[in-house]
């Protein structure tokens, strides 16, 4: 199966597990998913994902997702710029997502980061995904 853009589908996959109420999901293994879920779980959104390598297939992440009180610490997650419309952004224009309740996640010069990151180090870059 080819996926022409890799982290939306992971994205849908993360949506579709909360809505599930599923509490880990399998998403393909690729840096910049790595990258991805390495921004969630600072930022506290998931509890934590692993790399599994199968015999004879490719590696897979399992992600674990997180819940508080029985509803899903990720209510919205969505992807921004897209394959055939991508968003770039500089640090001076980029908003608060729900008045500093989310975050936007950014691929800059110097590496995949959250908002607050980008801000802190004083870069912009492209959007990849808004999440609260």
């Amino acid at each position: 199966m080819m996926i022409n853009d890799p982290l939306s589908d992971m994205i849908a996959r993360i949506r579709n597990a909360h809505m599930r109420k599923r509490a880990k999901v399998l998403t393909p293994a690729s840096r910049l998913r790595q990258r991805v879920l390495d921004v969630l779980q600072d930022e506290g959104y998931i509890r934590g994902y692993s790399l599994v390598q199968n015999p004879g297939e490719f590696p897979q992440f399992e992600i674990e997702l997180k819940y508080f009180d029985g509803q899903p610490v990720i209510a919205e997650i969505a992807r921004v710029s897209k394959p055939g419309r991508r968003v770039y952004s500089a640090i001076g224009d980029l908003k608060p997502i729900k008045n500093g309740l989310g975050i936007s996640i950014l691929s800059t010069s110097k590496g995949v980061m959250s908002d607050a990151n980008a801000r802190d180090a004083n870069v912009g870059g492209e959007v990849l995904c808004r999440v609260y």
